[in-house]
């Protein structure tokens, strides 16, 4: 049976069956560079979904003419950053040299390993139009074995990732396989990452593949096992149940999991580690200037004097 032949009974939760969904996660509003986000992950209800130690919306949301997004220089280690826009465009500058724009569909995974920092902007011609805003940006936890790993880069543009479309679903797949189609991003885990379009009345199958998959509905409304659920929630999966996501009107959805991660993840700021010790290096070697600087982009961001992500 292919992905998308199933029959009703086959495909579809009744209300008498067990609720697939193990927790529903409310995000938090939170501050980036003067722009509120929703955030995901971590919560008190989960930390982790897969390799998913942190999950923001960004937007939807409107700048007043000459403003923008302005995230300043700042560091991170022991995790890889994907940053995925809906609409409006973002520059990014890092410490390798990067200097390449995110604009919508393109997929940016950036490595920090055993350390980079970056910058994320509005550009200057964005601001000069009135720019928009709307995105993901999510972070993955390395394994142990990788959390040292050389600092990396990797741009891929819209139209160059593997895309899957029937019956008024296209999900475009950023990271891991899904249905047989394999990003061309290298990652360390096995994991899932997929940008879903729906028309009302789709339906997307997520098999028991990976041990923690979750969905995350980013506009719409969506209905699984009977029950509806509206934009803004992260709706956390039962491990090894196969179901099916109905959408009640035109949605988007991300879909992520993978294997459990290899041990706890500590989050400080803008660092993830298995250690706590290596957290309190990489704060030290932050005001030390001990970090390489972000090419092109003289500002700085000073550790924070607040616990926690």
């Amino acid at each position: 049976m292919s992905w998308h032949d199933c029959s009703e009974a086959e495909c579809r939760f009744t209300a008498a069956d067990i609720d697939p969904i193990e927790t529903v996660v409310l995000p938090h509003a939170h501050d980036i560079g003067g722009f509120q986000v929703r955030r995901a992950l971590p919560s008190r209800e989960r930390r982790l979904v897969g390799p998913f130690v942190f999950f923001d919306q960004m937007g939807p949301n409107e700048f007043l003419l000459g403003q923008g997004l302005d995230v300043r220089p700042h560091p991170h280690i022991g995790l890889s950053t994907v940053t995925y826009l809906f609409r409006g465009e973002i520059m990014h500058r890092d410490s390798l040299g990067t200097s390449v724009p995110i604009r919508p569909g393109a997929v940016n995974w950036m490595t920090a390993g055993r350390g980079i920092s970056h910058s994320e902007r509005t550009p200057v011609e964005e601001r000069g139009r009135g720019a928009a805003l709307f995105g993901i940006q999510a972070w993955v936890a390395l394994p142990k074995s990788h959390e040292e790993t050389a600092p990396a880069f990797a741009h891929h543009a819209d139209g160059t990732m593997p895309v899957i479309e029937d019956r008024g679903l296209r999900a475009q797949v950023i990271a891991g396989t899904l249905w047989g189609a394999t990003s061309p991003v290298p990652t360390f885990t096995d994991m899932i990452y997929a940008d879903v379009a729906m028309d009302p009345g789709a339906r997307l199958p997520v098999d028991e593949g990976h041990p923690e998959r979750a969905i995350y509905v980013a506009e719409g409304a969506v209905r699984i096992a009977g029950v509806h659920h509206d934009a803004g929630q992260l709706l956390v999966f039962r491990p090894g149940d196969a179901l099916t996501v109905e959408a009640l009107s035109t949605s988007r959805l991300m879909l992520l999991g993978g294997e459990p991660m290899d041990g706890p993840r500590y989050l400080w700021w803008n660092f993830v580690s298995s250690s706590k010790e290596r957290i309190e290096q990489a704060k030290a070697d932050w005001k030390a200037g001990n970090f390489a600087d972000v090419h092109g982009d003289a500002e700085f961001t000073p550790l924070p004097s607040w616990r926690g992500p």
